[in-house]
């Protein structure tokens, strides 16, 4: 797969494909801008690549340029700044998470939806730790995405909860989750396949009684992870770990 994700920019999912029906208060990925030209596309790939091997403090202009052997001010015809790159990578990064979350949903029984997404976010979070840093840390550029990413890769959680708060709360829960283990943060010994098991109990007695209001009520409603980063990226997982995680990988885009 590419780096910067293993599914062609654009393609349709099962769902805008019309090969699947949408979820009750599922939404369709938003039509993404058109293929990168040749040149920036590298430049993400470069830039990703450092990212994921060193992490966001390797992450400048002119190791990016060293990356590809040209010289730094070149990537300004491509990239106006800094941040304008930052944000293509986060956007790659939102739709492999919403592509990897949108799948979890999808496989096998629905009412088992919520702890298929934990395990999925978590895997993903794990395998790409300073991509997810760099897509949920800090102020968000809503205005630098396609219009609709955030809010289509966040849906999932409103998806298995019926209800928008309660979908924010499971999200802080994973995203604080995530965060922890990637710090280290946790006592030597403690048992964190239990800790989110334990979560996704405490969620989901609430989280069946919004999804059957939702039943009722019909689809249509949208959660945006308001409170996350920058985040989530290339179009196709990467990472055997999360796809391993995915028993409906299969029904995505390649």
């Amino acid at each position: 797969m590419a780096v910067a994700g293993g599914k062609s920019r654009g393609a349709p999912t099962p769902a805008m494909a019309g090969k699947a029906a949408l979820l009750p208060g599922e939404v369709d990925r938003p039509a993404l801008p058109a293929a990168r030209k040749p040149r920036r596309a590298q430049i993400v790939a470069a830039a990703r690549q450092l990212l994921e091997h060193e992490g966001r403090d390797a992450l400048t202009m002119r190791a990016v340029a060293g990356r590809l052997g040209i010289r730094a001010p070149s990537l300004y015809k491509h990239f106006p700044d800094k941040a304008a790159l930052e944000s293509a990578i986060i956007e790659d990064g939102l739709i492999e998470i919403g592509e990897a979350s949108h799948a979890a949903i999808r496989c096998g029984e629905r009412d088992a939806g919520l702890r298929r997404l934990l395990e999925v976010y978590r895997a993903y979070g794990g395998a790409h730790a300073h991509l997810y840093r760099l897509v949920t840390a800090g102020p968000l550029a809503r205005e630098l995405l396609p219009p609709g990413l955030e809010e289509w890769a966040g849906n999932p959680w409103y998806v298995v909860t019926g209800d928008a708060h309660l979908a924010q709360a499971l999200w802080s829960f994973a995203h604080g989750m995530v965060v922890l283990e990637l710090d280290g943060r946790y006592p030597a010994g403690s048992d964190l396949d239990e800790t989110w098991r334990a979560g996704a109990r405490a969620f989901e007695a609430r989280a069946a009684a919004g999804r059957a209001r939702v039943r009722v009520d019909g689809p249509g409603r949208q959660m945006g992870m308001a409170s996350k980063k920058t985040t989530l990226g290339a179009t196709g997982l990467t990472g055997s770990v999360v796809e391993s995680q995915l028993c409906c990988s299969q029904t995505t885009t390649r």
